[in-house]
This record gives structure tokens, C-alpha cells and sequence, in this order.
């Protein structure tokens, strides 16, 4: 029963293989068999299963030359192994190779067959029949070529974990080993491609590009990861499309209404050939040729796109092709081909009815041609000349999938050597031994292959990451225009290195002197959203679209750009501004209240001045020190006036040049200690007279009190307090220079108060003694003109207060070196005010007027105060006694308390001499006799 089973399962698995799969085929036997799968037709025929009868085989058209040198650069490579004594020696490798024409379900088909075969080995018949004619399992797929079918292929191949190498599938979601487990490549993945092409935009400085993608597992995936490095680098996609070549003419058309609207110049394809072959015939139709095409390695190089009739259209392409290898021997392997000497290789047949568009004898298509099924093509013979015909099969001047189609057949046979050569107890498998060579299967492979590293015929490493992924690079090429026949040219302008580090130098090299645009312009084209912003301008964001379209908005002040395209605008450092352009900066120019300016001198001047007319008076006053009119002033008190007025003007003086930490720091406790000492002084000698003149009796405590020594006493507590301030000012919070740069264009260099308090308390105290001062000036405004100069004082104490109140808010309103100017012209206008005031009518009188510089002026004026104030005094005593005397009694009798005499003695004197009076002033029980002495004849004193 276990025998007969076993026999029905045989005998149909062998109808299975014998019947099932595509007929036709490449297939010679041997020890261990690989598959190959490759695109002999670029698509099928279209037809719609109605269902109506049983549904046929759909027929592969559009012969692809390129896919049949693939195919055979894989049978040159098994029979190159087959012929080595080293490698894998005594055993054959066979193979059997299937048209994808393309298309996932003829791949799938195929695939098929490799997998019912495995499945019939696995059932171990041998002990039941003796099968001669056996075909060994196949332990090895090479393809599919595009990513779409590739995923399909893995898919199905991965159940039976049946190692798959493709050589130009690129998928970037091929490398994800959970769930392609036995799929790997020669062909770098898309990752690298994706970032390479927004490399190369970013290069030109494209940022308004349009993105077309084929609508399978090759173009979906890598215009997504292109998107998101476009992303990444704030660059913009305006039309992003899916494109088949199975698309409706209407939907091709739509396609290209979309781009030929676009203001985009640059498209970006992810697609393969027979994608994007409609497009291209479309746009050749409408003569659409100002865009410039950017091309995956899928189409890069494909003769289906690169024809002379496209040319006007796709000429000055840039596209990324895999680096280029050389296979020895494999040009005269190619020209070797005839179907007479290839009969284990049904493709030939077909390859050389293509080639020279004939029919041969006994071919399938020839009866299909009777039958006016197809066209029709005259015999021939399959002794022509090869050489003498024009295909891209001969086309083996850069080998590139070619190259990776040998190198994976090569990675194969290097891991059967491996298992070949396998020492027990250094092996991959359980307990690190070996597998058989003899009974060895495909997950066996698949397991040494992960572990590959080896050196290929030309040298170079070969060996697969975690992903199963090659590392590799990409040359970039462009197309240009033969000029012998007009046919595609790739020229070679750089290459792309995928190991270097993101953002090195020598990651993407491009030769810009070998670039065609258009066939003949070497000026780069634009593509950008926008008009490029020139320097001194900024992108601005134009709402509700996308960031690469702006408008160009000029720098701020302050900020600058220096280059085209900014996104910003680059503030200027601190010391520098602006250019009018905004295009660079230029350092601020650098102000202080300076000596050398205009302003400065003008104001140093009036200080100098100042000085100069203080110390003038001092010097008149030092001269006539012993006159009545310097003697009525106190001059020692007068002098020390003079003094301060002289400290106030130099003062001044510090606030004027450049600004340093010592100038800030002395410059305001010299100033207000300047200013206290003078009003000090003014306030205790207007004070003292006014003291003396309304005290009732003067006594010797008065005038012990208000003696020399109190009042330089009373100055310098004055002045100390002044002194304390400053000093608890400079010890908390000390002023320092300070560089201002608020201002456009210019740097203030200016004093930091370091606190405005303490300037406060500093001012507030002078005020305050201002006002003190103004108090006892105005009460004494009615005494003896030559003691105290009363009006005058009250005057300059207004000039003071007027000043002052001014400052404040000319201060807080002003900037840089106006604030400084504002206080020195305060200073300069209150010291000449109390110069002015005090002392210039005292030396005009004692230079001008010396008749009034007199002991009898002097007394003149003060005897006439005197009895004024005396009679004031006795109206009001007289006036209090009568209203005490009504409120007695009503008595009319009177007794003076006090009376006013004035007893001259008139003593004989000789005839000629003047008589000397001395009048006298009683105050109740007291006299008081004020020395006041003058001449006058006689007869003005007998009246």
C-alpha cells in the first residue's frame, strides 16, 4: 500500500513537471541544479478573461535583448565553473532558466517548477525506482529582475527556504528578513538610491521637483524614502505620481497634461523601463522638451528608453547605474551564440529572429505567421553574422547587471565550495558539523550564504550584510548625443559613495564640466518654486503653500545675508550694524562725549572759562582782602566759596572723553561734593548775618558761637554727609563704563550709575540744602546790603532750582553722549548762576565803583537798617502796652519802657574840624552802641 502510494505521487509530480511551467526554457542537467529567472519580454499581451472557455497562457511581448545577454551571463558563468579545476571540482552545475516576461505571474509560474521538483526529492523515491533520468532539486534561484517580482518569487521561494539571489531587484522593502527569510541580492538596496537622488538635487540646488514612480513593490517604496529625504532637507515635490505600463491612454495623457503644466523642470522617476515608456511616447508626441529627467538604475541604462527617437526628450538625463565589472571571456561567449550550437537553450531561437527580424525554419511563430496570426518576416538561415547586426546585446562596454548576474552564480558555487571543503567540527550546522555535497539541500545553501565572504576574479570582496544586502556604489552618468549617429551616449560624471558617512565630502562627486543639459547647454537648469533671493534679502513664507515657494522680504536692521537663498537673515554682532544693502556688516561707529568734537570743546571751554573768572575773583578778593565790602562778605567763608565754585567748574571736566571705569566713579561724588561744599558755604554765612541782625541782644554767646571756628565747622559736617553718601555709593554699587549698543549704528560708550538711588540721595541732598539756603537767603532779603546780598543769593538759588528740576527729566529723556552733555551743562549753568550772582556785583563795585568801597557806605546802610528795625520794634512794644493799659483801668498815663535817644556831644572844637557823632540805640534796660562813625561839617549836624 506505502509503494503504491508513493508511486501515485511520483508519477503525478512527474506530470506535474513535465507538463506544467512555462515551455519555454533554458535547461541543461547536472549534480546540482540551479534556477534562473529573467525578463526575456518587457510585458505580456493584455486581454480580458472573460471566462467564457478555458483561460490561455497570456504571450509575452516586446523581446528584451538585455534580459537575454542576462540569462546568458549566467550560463557562461555556470560553464566558466564547470571548466575550473579548482572550483567545485568533479561536480557539474546544471541549470534551468525561465522567462518572467516581466510579469508576476509568469515568474511565479516558473517558480513553481523549481518548487514541485524540491518537493518530489523530498519524498526520498529512490529506494522504489530506479530514476536515471531524474533532475536534481533546485538548491539555487538567480532573480527576478524587478522588485515587484522578486517579492512575489521570495514569497513562495522563502516556504521552502530555497536561497534567492536577485541581481537587480533594489527594494528597499526586500531587505526585511522576517519575512523574505531566503531572499538576497547583488544589487544595492534603494535606501542608498533614494538618498541619492535628493543628494544630487540638493546639489543644484533644485528644490521644486516632480516625483513619478511605477505603481509596484520597485516604485512605490523608493519614492517614499525619497519623499522623506526631500523632507528632511527642506526641498519640494509638486506632482507626485504612480505610473504603469499597463495605464489607459487616458491616464497617461492626464499624466502629462499635469507635468507640461507644472512650473517643476525636474522630474525624478522611480520606475523600470516598460513603466515609463508610455510617458516618454507621450511626451515625444506633444514635443515636450524643456525637462530634465533623473533616473533610477532601473532605467538608467535601458535600450527600451535610450532610443534616437526619444532622444529630443530624455537627452541630458542624469541616472545612477551600478558600477560597472568586467566578465573575461564573456564578449566572445556572446558572439559565439547560434541556434544551431545552443540547444539546451530554447531563448536563442527567439533571440535571433529578433535580431534579424526573420523567421527560422520549423519555429512556431513562422506557422503563426501562415496563419496570419502575426506578421509576416522573410526565413533565414541561422548562419548570420552576429557581428554585423545592431543590438544592445552586443552592447558589453559597461556590464552591470550582467556583472551581478556572474557574481551571484560565482557566490553560489563559493558557498558549495565551502560546503565542499568543510572540515567536521568547524561547520555552520548543529554541533558544528558539515553538510553532504552529495545530498545537500537548499536551506544547507541558503545557511552558508548568510556566512559568504570571499574575493571575486577581479578582487573585490564579496560578502552580504544582516540584511542580505551588498554594499556597493553608484556611477552617475548622463546621456548625451552621439554626434557620429545620433544614438545614446553614457557618459560618465561622477559617482556616489554609499560607505562613505552621511554629509562628507566625498559621499556624492559630480563633474560639472562634463554635464549636457539638454543635449548642449552647460548651464544648470532652474527648478526652484521661486526666484532665487539675493544676498541681503530672506525667504519669506507665503501662506497656504508649500515651504520651498517664498517671496524674497528684506533683512531686518541689524541683520544681514551674505548669500543667496537665505533662510534667515544673520544678526550682526554686537559692535557692528547693517550696510544699507544689508548685505554685510560694518563696525558701529564708537561715541563719547568726546574732546575733539565741536560740542566737547564748546563745553570744556565754558568750564575752562568757569575757572578761569572763579580764580579771577578769588584773585580780586585776595587783593582788596581788607576793603569793607570783602570784610562785610566773611571772607574767609568767601574764599572757600570761591574754592568749591572752582571744583565745580572742574568737575565738569571729568565728565567730558571716553568714559572709563575711574571717570565714572569720580565724576559724580566730585561733582556733589563740589556742590554741597558751596552751598554749605553760602548756607552758613547767610545764616550767621541773618542770626546776628534779628537777635534782640547780642551777646558774646552769639558771637562765641558764631565765630570762624562754627562755621567751617558746620561746612564741613555739611559737606561730610555728602562725603558718606558717595562713599557707601562707591562701595555698594560702584559706576563703571559701559558700552551701549541699543543704538543703530553707533556704540555709546557711557557710565553705568550702577544705582540710580544713590544718584538720587546725591542730587536730593544738594536740593535740600539748596532749599535751606533759599529759605535764610529770602528772610534776609531786606538786611544791609553788603553783609549778605540777599536778592542776589535768592536769585541764584532759583537759577539752582530752575537748573536742577530741568535736569531730571532731560536726563531720564536723552541717550548716550547727551546724558553726560545734559549734566555738564547743568553743572556749567548752576556754578555760573551762583558766580554771577554772589560775586560779580562785589567786584564790579570794588573795581568799578570804589567810591562805594567805604567804611562810611557801610555804615550808611547799616545805621538805616538799625533804625528801621528799631522803630518796628517800638511801634510794636508801644502798641502792646496800650492794650494792656485799657484792659487796667482805662489809665492814660504812660511809662516808656523804652526809649530812643540819640545824645551828640557837642564839644567846642576848633573852627575847620568836623565834629564826630556817635549815635546811640537804647533797647530797654540795655544799650547798645553800634560803632558807626562818620564826618560831616558842622553845619549839617546843627541841623
Amino acid at each position: 500500500m506505502r509503494f503504491y502510494l508513493y508511486y501515485l505521487v511520483l508519477l503525478g509530480f512527474s506530470s506535474v513537471i513535465s507538463t506544467y511551467g512555462p515551455h519555454q526554457r533554458a535547461q541543461k542537467t547536472g549534480d546540482i541544479l540551479l534556477g534562473g529567472l529573467f525578463p526575456m519580454h518587457f510585458g505580456v499581451t493584455s486581454k480580458d478573461q472573460d471566462l467564457a472557455a478555458r483561460p490561455e497562457s497570456t504571450e509575452c511581448v516586446r523581446y528584451n535583448f538585455r534580459g537575454f545577454r542576462w540569462l546568458q551571463a549566467m550560463i557562461f558563468a555556470i560553464e566558466e565553473i564547470n571548466n575550473s579545476s579548482t572550483l567545485l571540482p568533479n561536480i557539474t552545475l546544471g541549470y534551468r532558466i525561465f522567462d518572467t516576461c516581466n510579469t508576476v505571474s509568469k515568474a511565479l509560474e516558473a517558480t513553481l517548477s523549481f518548487v514541485a521538483q524540491n518537493k518530489i526529492d523530498s519524498l526520498n523515491l529512490d529506494e522504489f525506482c530506479n530514476c536515471t533520468d531524474h533532475i536534481p532539486s533546485t538548491i539555487a534561484v538567480v532573480g527576478a529582475s524587478g522588485s515587484a517580482v522578486s517579492t512575489a518569487v521570495a514569497n513562495l521561494l522563502g516556504l521552502f527556504y530555497i536561497p534567492q539571489i536577485s541581481y537587480a531587484s533594489s527594494s528597499r522593502l526586500l531587505s526585511n528578513k522576517n519575512q523574505f527569510k531566503s531572499f538576497m541580492r547583488t544589487i544595492p538596496t534603494d535606501e542608498h538610491q533614494a538618498t541619492a537622488m535628493a543628494d544630487i538635487i540638493d546639489y543644484f540646488q533644485w528644490n521644486w521637483v516632480i516625483a513619478v514612480a511605477s505603481d509596484d513593490e520597485y516604485g512605490r517604496p523608493g519614492i517614499e524614502k525619497f519623499e522623506k529625504e526631500m523632507e528632511e532637507r527642506d526641498l519640494c515635490i509638486h506632482l507626485s505620481e504612480l505610473i504603469s505600463q499597463y495605464f489607459e491612454e487616458w491616464q497617461i495623457q492626464g499624466l502629462v497634461d499635469r507635468i507640461e503644466n507644472s512650473s517643476a523642470k525636474v522630474i525624478v522617476v522611480f520606475a523600470s523601463g516598460p513603466d515609463i515608456e508610455p510617458l516618454i511616447k507621450e511626451m515625444v508626441r506633444r514635443n515636450i522638451t524643456d525637462r530634465i529627467w533623473l533616473a533610477s538604475e532601473a532605467w538608467a541604462t535601458t535600450s527600451l528608453i535610450a532610443k534616437p527617437e526619444y532622444l529630443d526628450v530624455v537627452v541630458g538625463t542624469i541616472g545612477f547605474a551600478l558600477r560597472a565589472g568586467e566578465i573575461p571571456g564573456f564578449k566572445d561567449f556572446l558572439q559565439e551564440v547560434t541556434p544551431k550550437k545552443s540547444s539546451h537553450n530554447e531563448f536563442v531561437r527567439e533571440f535571433w529572429e529578433e535580431t534579424f527580424n526573420c523567421y527560422l525554419e520549423d519555429s512556431q511563430r513562422l506557422r503563426d505567421s501562415e496563419n496570419g496570426s502575426t506578421s509576416f518576416r522573410p526565413l533565414c538561415t541561422g548562419e548570420e553574422d552576429i557581428m554585423g547586426a545592431e543590438t544592445p546585446y552586443l552592447d558589453y562596454t559597461h556590464l552591470r547587471i550582467s556583472y551581478n548576474v556572474y557574481v551571484a552564480v560565482h557566490s553560489i558555487a563559493q558557498a558549495l565550495q565551502d560546503i565542499l571543503t568543510c572540515i567536521p567540527g568547524r561547520g555552520l550546522f548543529s554541533n558544528n558539523s558539515c553538510a553532504d555535497i552529495k545530498k545537500i539541500e537548499a536551506w544547507q545553501v541558503l545557511k552558508q550564504l548568510r556566512h559568504l565572504n570571499f574575493s571575486n576574479s577581479m578582487g573585490e570582496k564579496v560578502h552580504f550584510d544582516e540584511n542580505a544586502d551588498p554594499s556597493g556604489n553608484y556611477t552617475i552618468i548622463n546621456w548625451h548625443r552621439s554626434p557620429e549617429d545620433g544614438s545614446v551616449v553614457f557618459e560618465e560624471v561622477g559617482f556616489y559613495n554609499m560607505r562613505a558617512k552621511r554629509g562628507v565630502s566625498f559621499q556624492l562627486f559630480i563633474d560639472n564640466t562634463k554635464i549636457l543639459w539638454n543635449g548642449y547647454n552647460t548651464e544648470v537648469p532652474f527648478s526652484n518654486c521661486s526666484e532665487d533671493c539675493e544676498p541681503g534679502t530672506r525667504k519669506g513664507i507665503i501662506e497656504s503653500m508649500p515651504t520651498c515657494c517664498f517671496e524674497c522680504t528684506e533683512c531686518s536692521e541689524g541683520e544681514y545675508s551674505d548669500h543667496k537663498d537665505a533662510s534667515v537673515c544673520t544678526k550682526c554682532p554686537n559692535d557692528s550694524w547693517s550696510n544699507e544693502n544689508h548685505t554685510s556688516c560694518f563696525l558701529k561707529e564708537i561715541e563719547f562725549l568726546s574732546w575733539t568734537e565741536p560740542f566737547g570743546i564748546a563745553l570744556a571751554l565754558c568750564s575752562v572759562l568757569g575757572v578761569f573768572l572763579t580764580a579771577f575773583v578769588m584773585g580780586v578778593f585776595i587783593r582788596f582782602r581788607n576793603t569793607p565790602i570783602v570784610k562785610a562778605t566773611n571772607r574767609e567763608l568767601s574764599y572757600l566759596l570761591l574754592f568749591s565754585l572752582i571744583c565745580c567748574f572742574s568737575s565738569s571736566l571729568i565728565f567730558i572723553g571716553e568714559p572709563q571705569d575711574w571717570t565714572c566713579r569720580l565724576r559724580q561724588p566730585a561733582f556733589g561734593i563740589s556742590f554741597v561744599l558751596c552751598i554749605s558755604c553760602i548756607l552758613v554765612k547767610t545764616n550767621r548775618v541773618l542770626l546776628v541782625f534779628e537777635a534782640k541782644i547780642p551777646t558774646s554767646l552769639h558771637r562765641k558761637w558764631w565765630g570762624l571756628n562754627l562755621q567751617f565747622l558746620l561746612v564741613f559736617l555739611f559737606t561730610f554727609v555728602q562725603v558718606m553718601i558717595c562713599v557707601v555709593w562707591l562701595y555698594n554699587a560702584p559706576p563703571a563704563s559701559y558700552r551701549n549698543h541699543d543704538i543703530d549704528e553707533i556704540i555709546f560708550i557711557t557710565c553705568n550709575e550702577g544705582s540710580m538711588m544713590a544718584l538720587g540721595f546725591l542730587i536730593g541732598y544738594t536740593c535740600l540744602l539748596a532749599a535751606i539756603c533759599f529759605f535764610f537767603a529770602f528772610k534776609s532779603r531786606k538786611l544791609p546790603e553788603n553783609f549778605t546780598e540777599a536778592k542776589f543769593i535768592t536769585f541764584s538759588m532759583l537759577i539752582f532750582f530752575i537748573v536742577w528740576i530741568s535736569f531730571i527729566p532731560a536726563y531720564f529723556s536723552t541717550y548716550g553722549k547727551f546724558v553726560s552733555a545734559v549734566e555738564v551743562i547743568a553743572i556749567l549753568a548752576s556754578s555760573f548762576g551762583l558766580l554771577a550772582c554772589i560775586f560779580f556785583n562785589k567786584v564790579y563795585i570794588i573795581l568799578f565803583k570804589p567810591s562805594r568801597n567805604t567804611i562810611e557806605e557801610v555804615r550808611c546802610s547799616t545805621a538805616a537798617h538799625s533804625f528801621k528795625v528799631a522803630a518796628k520794634a517800638t511801634l510794636r512794644h508801644s502798641s502792646a502796652s496800650r492794650k494792656r493799659s485799657s484792659s487796667v483801668g482805662g489809665s492814660c498815663a504812660s511809662t516808656p519802657s523804652s526809649s530812643i535817644s540819640l545824645k551828640t556831644n557837642d564839644n567846642d572844637s576848633p573852627s575847620g574840624q568836623q565834629r564826630i557823632h556817635k549815635p546811640r540805640v537804647s533797647f530797654g534796660s540795655g544799650t547798645v552802641t553800634l560803632s558807626l562813625s562818620f564826618e560831616e561839617s558842622r553845619k549839617n549836624s546843627m541841623k
